[in-house]
């Protein structure tokens, strides 16, 4: 069963690899004897290098590059992996295509597209080339996004408050110290009000953000910086010896936000008094409209106790969360700061023409601010990465 289970991908990854195959070898069949074996040369080399960097990572994983080279081997693999995916696909509708013609016309020999394959695969090579370049020059290319909220029931004297907003840190990927501290002096150069983190400090494991304690206790503001949990900082996601091993990760986590005085908001909230006026500042654990993520979430448990005409605030790591339930339900709350979707660290947006990334389809509010009559919802794009380690 152990040996199928290694086999079967094996033996999808080489059909794909043949099937896209196909197609390049026709595009390059144009071309001199000289530039089609060298593209043989670099497809094999690229191939096998890539697989056997996946494959092996165990051997590697005591070299002291072994986290790097895991990590963007991974990341190579995976873009070759889609490229000829998607190749192999072009080549899938070409060939019906094909079909249909030869079915209509028996006997005729229906040549390839050159058109449809050329065109295509540029297009995914492209693709490809973007992949390389958002993973080894932009992973850490911080960007301050400054937006102005009018929210309900803000007295005049919190007028031009200041909240710094960051989100889903994902330590666990981090590669470097170096860009993480320039982003936390980024921050305190803001010289924030409130700083709020709403949600994912790790990937898998409390330990993965140990290393960086000291780091982002050096975040500043003049009234506090507050927290909640992501889905990733409970544990779900590794596979723990025992239940009290899975507790205690918990326990650490959240003991690491108090090392670095982070007010953590579970389920709860904080009637903050601010140039002698109130702000309730409100947080809930993980909540998702979607039946793959956590309900931990208690917002009217949270919301116990505050009074209905003060300025509301909450953190809540699910954005999917604001419109499930936050709107229908709980009017007094004026603004709403989320993560969680990382504007899935891949789109594109030019101010009034095009805001454009995958997880649109996914989500409906995924990066930026929204809003339903007097409430609003801000999500943040992240200040870490999963899974790719890189931005386009």
């Amino acid at each position: 069963m152990n040996l199928l289970r290694f086999l079967l991908p094996i033996g999808l990854l080489l059909a794909i690899d043949l099937y896209a195959w196909q197609a390049f070898q026709f595009l390059f069949s144009s071309f001199s004897a000289g530039p089609s074996t060298w593209f043989v040369i670099i497809y094999v080399l690229f191939s096998v290098g890539t697989a056997s960097a996946f494959l092996g990572q165990g051997a590697i994983r005591n070299l002291p590059f072994s986290r790097k080279a895991r990590a963007y081997s991974n990341a190579f693999f995976f873009i070759l992996f889609l490229i000829k995916l998607l190749v192999a696909g072009l080549a899938l509708i070409d060939d019906g295509r094909r079909a249909i013609m030869a079915f209509s016309s028996p006997g005729d020999h229906v040549e390839r597209s050159l058109m449809l394959l050329g065109i295509g695969t540029s297009i995914i090579l492209m693709l490809g080339g973007l992949l390389i370049w958002g993973m080894l020059f932009n992973p850490y290319r911080y960007r301050v996004k400054r937006v102005k909220v009018p929210l309900a029931f803000l007295p005049e004297s919190l007028h031009g408050l200041r909240i710094v907003q960051i989100s889903d840190i994902h330590s666990g990927t981090f590669l470097e110290k170096k860009p993480v501290q320039k982003a936390i002096d980024l921050i305190n150069e803001l010289k924030p009000d409130l700083i709020f983190f709403t949600g994912d400090l790790v990937n898998r494991r409390s330990s993965e953000f140990a290393p960086f304690v000291g780091m982002f206790s050096q975040m500043k503001s003049k009234y506090g910086t507050f927290s909640v949990l992501g889905n990733h900082d409970y544990g779900d996601y590794y596979n723990w010896p025992s239940q009290q091993a899975k507790v205690k990760n918990l326990s650490d986590l959240v003991r690491y936000q108090a090392e670095m005085s982070w007010q953590l908001l579970r389920n709860e909230h904080r009637v903050l008094q601010i140039r002698g006026a109130n702000l309730v500042v409100v947080g809930v654990e993980n909540f998702s409209a979607s039946a793959r993520f956590p309900k931990y979430g208690d917002l009217g448990k949270a919301l116990q106790g505050t009074p209905a005409e003060l300025p509301t605030i909450l953190l809540s790591h699910d954005p999917s969360h604001w419109l499930y339930e936050t709107v229908p339900k709980f009017k007094q709350i004026g603004l709403t700061l989320s993560g969680h979707t990382h504007g899935f660290q891949f789109g594109i947006e030019i101010a009034g023409l095009i805001k454009w990334s995958p997880v649109k389809y996914v989500y409906k509010q995924w990066a930026g601010l929204y809003r339903e009559k007097d409430q609003y919802l801000y999500v943040n794009r992240g200040l870490g990465m999963l899974g790719y380690p890189g931005r386009v």
